[in-house]
């Protein structure tokens, strides 16, 4: 099979900012990322269909060799699921009441409707049951679970490395890869597993309470109080509070500060005692900006913090609204409470802010990069540029 991961234009425009930068199937949940979870659970590499845009770094691959199997790649694997994928014949569409699911499309390479999602052959009805994100708030609120399905698949038939005896763990459902440091930490794995990645470190006096995972090559600093369900994704340092949140990958909240039931991308840096509020003062109901209608809709959800774009920084004693967007590269600093909606590349806090100047911004990405001994290429700028233009229309003077 060849597997080509699908962005529904509808899901991935209310998933923004998240995804102004990968396709849907590169957001982090759980321990992995939905494309991760394809591939493992598969053994198969995959390619994307999405917006033109991103397609330089993330292109599709078709095959005329092997059937093509296009997937909704907001939908995260069950076992079940992907029986029913691999039972699909040439020309046949599984579906999911009238969510589309997944198209075998067999050696043609043809395409299964990605702006409309209309069944396409002959329909299936999928009877498994599985995770779909469709909202930014998805991730958070359902990561306790994507955290137990990862863990049960990745840790299955395996033995854990060993854990240091100056540790105290209260459960048995925790799993250290090799190369792990942890030492003189609480861990409380009677509410979750707890997933302890390769290379990583947990530095003395952490408290975790699972579900929580700490993937590869990220820290803990010392003292850090961790709520689940809580992903610190691959490189990662975190500090200080976090409950029930997901750092992407290569993001730094290394200092004191709150971060509750909150989405961070990549390459985000939240400066010391950065706080945000999970919790209107009235307890009431969270809106949260979204960017295609451009106004804010209600989530649902009592408890919703901050959503934040790739990119994005904070400065010191920053602190964050109920409910704020912040947008890709995003620079937030000063006094006072900034707006809910931060837009992409602005720069300055409460009252005050102007656009973040497009050579300014990719100057600094190119720093970070250079720290962690990788090059910002041409085209992660080029992808970068095209996310300043497209979001030229909402930065509005603050």
């Amino acid at each position: 099979m060849n597997l080509i991961l699908i962005d529904d234009r509808i899901i991935r425009g209310d998933m923004l900012p998240l995804t102004f930068t990968r396709p849907l199937a590169d957001l982090r949940f759980g321990i992995m990322t939905i494309r991760e979870k394809w591939e493992k659970r598969l053994g198969l590499s995959s390619s994307s269909l999405t917006e033109e845009y991103l397609s330089e770094k993330f292109p599709c691959l078709v095959s005329t060799s092997s059937d093509n199997i296009w997937i909704n790649g907001s939908i995260s694997p069950s076992d079940s699921l992907i029986l029913e994928i691999k039972n699909l014949n040439a020309g046949e569409t599984l579906l999911k009441g009238s969510t589309f699911v997944a198209f075998n499309s067999g050696k043609t390479g043809a395409e299964p409707g990605r702006d409309s999602w209309k069944a396409t052959g002959t329909c299936v009805e999928s009877k498994s049951e599985f995770l779909q994100v469709k909202k930014p708030w998805d991730l958070f609120r359902q990561n306790g679970e994507a955290i137990r399905e990862d863990f049960e698949w990745i840790t299955k038939g395996r033995k854990s490395a060993s854990l240091s005896k100056t540790n105290q763990v209260l459960g048995n459902n925790i799993f250290i890869e090799e190369g792990a440091i942890v030492e003189c930490c609480i861990i409380n794995t009677q509410t979750g597993p707890v997933y302890i990645g390769k290379d990583t470190e947990i530095m003395e006096g952490c408290i975790i309470r699972g579900p929580f995972a700490l993937c590869d090559h990220a820290g803990l600093k010392m003292g850090a109080k961790i709520y689940g369900p809580t992903t610190i994704g691959p490189y990662c340092k975190a500090g200080g509070e976090i409950s029930n949140s997901i750092l992407f990958a290569y993001s730094n909240k290394g200092h004191d500060g709150f971060l509750g039931n909150s989405v961070i991308g990549e390459w985000c840096n939240l400066g010391a005692d950065t706080n945000n509020s999970n919790l209107k003062n009235n307890y009431g109901e969270v809106k949260l900006y979204n960017y295609p209608s451009k106004k804010a809709h209600g989530t649902g959800l009592q408890f919703c913090g901050l959503i934040m774009g790739d990119h994005a920084k904070t400065g010191i004693n920053t602190m964050l609204n109920t409910g704020t967007v912040a947008g890709v590269s995003a620079n937030i600093f000063g006094g006072g409470f900034p707006d809910t909606f931060i837009p992409d590349f602005s720069w300055g806090g409460a009252g005050n802010r102007e656009e973040y100047r497009l050579e300014k911004a990719l100057e600094v990405a190119s720093r970070m990069y250079e720290r962690r001994h990788k090059e910002l290429t041409d085209i992660d700028k080029r992808l970068l540029s095209n996310v300043f233009e497209l979001t030229r229309g909402v930065r509005t003077p603050g």
